[in-house]
């Protein structure tokens, strides 16, 4: 593993004769730093393409581990179709290995090496949580539903359904402090990311939801994007 990792720290990878460099998010002390049997893409950050990104996916073999790297630069608006794009792939694919699983790379500032991100189980979708819901006919108890909106600025929001409904007002400094004081009964929080948050961005929020080691909420799979 050791090896893998210098490799995607390095500048190697080579398309159309040009060098080309992922800049990977960074975070501390992940919890995953070593992954087996892996195949790789990279999704560039490109201002010569129209797009403003670049996405290689030929490595990529259905019966590994994929390893994502993402350039922190871009936005959720230009990464997130690309990452529903290649989970059909794998997920569609005949030669799908079970227990296969999805990482994002980043670049863990406390090892000074690779560390990952899993979402294999995470499934996008390119409109807010309102607006999905609106359209369930049978969903859970709303009652029990706490939408988180991380937006612009640092500002996050939360919504507490629960008897009286409010909004908490809150920063990605005081946003565990502040679930925690949630975390007093059951409930299932979802995740409403602005679309022109940075890849960055999303990494620090998942990572800091991570250690939330939550009794009673849960972190849904289901993520979204709000404008």
């Amino acid at each position: 593993m050791k090896q893998i990792s210098l490799l995607f720290i390095s500048l190697f990878m080579i398309s159309c004769g040009k060098d080309k460099m992922v800049q990977l998010p960074e975070i501390d002390n992940s919890d995953i730093y070593e992954i087996q049997d892996v195949s790789a893409a990279y999704l560039f950050y490109d201002k010569s393409n129209a797009e403003g990104f670049e996405l290689n996916r030929k490595n990529l073999i259905s019966t590994t581990n994929w390893l994502i790297n993402v350039d922190k630069r871009l936005t959720l608006k230009q990464v997130i179709p690309q990452i529903k794009f290649l989970q059909n792939k794998k997920q569609n694919s005949e030669h799908t290995k079970e227990g296969a699983k999805n990482y994002f790379s980043c670049n863990d500032l406390s090892k000074k090496n690779l560390g990952f991100i899993e979402f294999t189980d995470v499934i996008y979708h390119e409109e807010s949580s309102e607006t999905y819901m609106a359209k369930i006919s049978e969903f859970e108890d709303l009652q029990n539903l706490k939408p988180i909106s991380f937006n612009l600025n640092g500002e996050i929001s939360i919504i507490n359904s629960n008897s009286v409904p409010f909004i908490i007002m809150t920063n990605k400094s005081e946003l565990l402090n502040d679930l925690k004081k949630l975390d007093t009964i059951q409930g299932v929080l979802y995740l409403n990311f602005n679309e022109k948050l940075t890849f960055q961005e999303y990494i620090n929020y998942k990572s800091i939801l991570l250690k939330s080691n939550f009794k009673n909420l849960k972190i849904s799979n289901q993520e979204f994007l709000h404008n």
